[in-house]
């Protein structure tokens, strides 16, 4: 399996079993980091980490505080397709994979800017 981006009309295919995507939020300026798996169902959300809590951004009730990060682990439930909205405000969405990280506009290979992202599993390598 691979992820698929695609985003302002390119789709690049990356050949990850797994990846971390991590971001900005753009009120609280407050770092969050999420690890997917792809699956044959789709992506699986497998845990979620946040540095502080704030405005829209409290951590569930299960979350435990793990080195400055509150941390939890969603229910399983394969997605078709996530789609990432950019509002140009924090910053961009970052992909991190084999212990690289890289925005979503070098990964696509031209700056996105407020154009969304739709991540999705996908089968054949092109990237």
């Amino acid at each position: 399996m691979s992820l698929c981006l695609a985003s302002a009309g390119v789709v690049k295919t990356l050949a990850v079993a797994g990846f971390t995507l991590a971001w900005t939020h753009s009120i609280e300026h407050t770092a969050w980091q999420e690890d997917w798996r792809v699956t044959a169902q789709g992506l699986e959300l497998v845990q979620a980490r946040v540095k502080g809590t704030g405005a829209g951004m409290e951590p569930p009730p299960e979350a435990r505080l793990v080195d400055g990060w509150f941390q939890w682990m969603p229910k399983p439930r394969p997605l078709r397709d996530v789609v990432l909205a950019n509002s140009g405000i924090a910053g961009e969405w970052r992909l991190c994979a084999g212990g690289q990280c890289r925005t979503l506009s070098q990964i696509i290979g031209h700056d996105i800017g407020a154009q969304p992202t739709t991540m999705s599993a996908c089968g054949e390598t092109r990237d």
